[in-house]
């Protein structure tokens, strides 16, 4: 007797679930998920941590103004904890099993090759917003750092001009994986094509979390006794801090041997003593110093919510490239995602082409038609007491990417336009 009112509501509840009234399926239905990939912790987390935050702000800006297509966006944050393996493993879990529509993420190479496949695999999207090596030109990836030709040539070209201090001989230092290897390869076939010989390139190589650079110092100060050297430093993660403090020990100043840093920003500079590296230069696309109109918006935006949210070192929150670029990735697929009037891979992808942003750089960035790259300007700056820069050297106009750079051999055959890896 007692079955028929229990028969009723299980009833009247599927009614609602069809009529998208019933709670439970309104709150699935009504956000788009959004996977945010980044190290919380192990050696990459002391760069990596501030694009989840700044992630995180750009999507409560976003839904403040009433979210994509009506819908509300719902961040899936992971912490694939500086484990390279662990990288696709997450990637798979975002795809797969919490169904997000767009992936923000990865700082290193090595992370970023390690999703590619999967992301390939299940047609999902991924946003990379770090300066990377190139070589690379996938259907499923939206390239928003810089490629060589748009951080790595032209500040090596800086290094060789008077106004770089005229380089002869070139200390190429990084941490050993794909994105420095592959990056000097390029630098040293660049450095051959400006006639600099192999006796003046020495190429070293350390492991991530490495913090004893006593001895590679010293090799520095000895190799700069032959003739004017510069160093390129494609140290990644938390060894910049015992790397720069090493530098300051042994008294290496940047008007005897300069270092410009491929992965070294505001954000890293944080927990360094940066008197003793002021003159020091960096190669990005943005700095937190440059003055216009919009980044003066981002960054009080970027230090009220690092405030708000309680975020750690909150009282010194800085902005940096890598940052921005997560920024313009983010509003950009939003702005995909509209014209396209879904949140479908293929036709996100197809939307995604030409694309304009109002950058805090202060250039109007735009995604490449065919090649998944922006068009990005390109910035020296030089580190100042403060941990800020002082842009040195900057391009007019933002330059088009060479995913595929001209000093490897064959390269010239690849298309400009993606196609899958595997």
């Amino acid at each position: 007797m007692k079955r028929r009112p229990l028969l009723k509501s299980t009833l009247a509840a599927s009614a609602l679930l069809l009529t998208g009234l019933f709670p439970f399926s309104a709150h699935a239905a009504d956000t788009i998920k959004v996977g945010i990939l980044h190290s919380l912790s192990g050696t990459m987390a002391i760069s990596e941590t501030s694009l989840k935050d700044m992630a995180l702000m750009t999507i409560d800006e976003i839904n403040a103004k009433g979210g994509v297509l009506g819908k509300q966006l719902e961040p899936v944050v992971v912490d694939p904890a500086s484990n390279w393996p662990l990288f696709a493993e997450k990637g798979r879990q975002l795809l797969s099993q919490d169904k997000v529509a767009v992936t923000f993420g990865c700082w290193t190479s090595v992370s970023r090759k390690s999703v590619l496949p999967v992301y390939e695999e299940l047609n999902g999207l991924l946003f990379y917003p770090v300066q990377y090596e190139g070589e690379e030109l996938s259907p499923n990836v939206f390239y928003t750092g810089a490629a060589p030709n748009q951080q790595a040539i032209p500040a090596v070209e800086y290094l060789m001009s008077e106004d770089g201090g005229a380089a002869k001989r070139f200390f190429l230092l990084g941490t050993d994986y794909v994105y420095p290897r592959t990056t000097n390869k390029i630098l040293r076939a660049f450095l051959h094509s400006k006639g600099v010989a192999d006796k003046d390139i020495e190429e070293v190589y350390t492991p991530f979390g490495h913090s004893d650079y006593q001895t590679i110092v010293a090799n520095i100060k000895k190799f700069s006794a032959g003739g004017k050297t510069a160093v390129i430093s494609t140290v990644n993660g938390d060894s910049n801090v015992p790397f720069y403090k090493e530098l300051a020990n042994q008294g290496i100043e940047a008007t005897d041997v300069p270092v410009v840093a491929f992965s070294v920003g505001e954000e890293e500079l944080r927990g360094i003593d940066t008197k003793p590296l002021v003159g020091q230069l960096a190669a990005w696309n943005y700095f937190e110093s440059v003055e216009n109109p919009v980044n003066t918006e981002f960054v009080n935006k970027w230090k009220a919510y690092a405030k708000a949210k309680n975020l750690p070192g909150a009282d010194k929150a800085v902005t940096n490239d890598p940052m921005e670029a997560t920024y313009v990735g983010i509003n950009m697929w939003a702005q995909a995602v509209t014209k396209a009037g879904t949140t479908d891979v293929d036709k996100v992808r197809e939307a995604m082409a030409g694309q304009t942003f109002s950058a805090p750089s202060g250039f109007t960035l735009t995604m490449d038609k065919t090649n998944h790259h922006l068009h990005k300007p390109v910035m020296i700056g030089e580190i100042q007491e403060d941990g800020q820069f002082d842009v040195v050297w900057e391009t007019d106009s933002p330059i088009r990417a060479q995913p595929w750079s001209p000093y490897i051999e064959g390269n010239d055959k690849k298309p400009d336009y993606a196609v899958k890896s595997n």
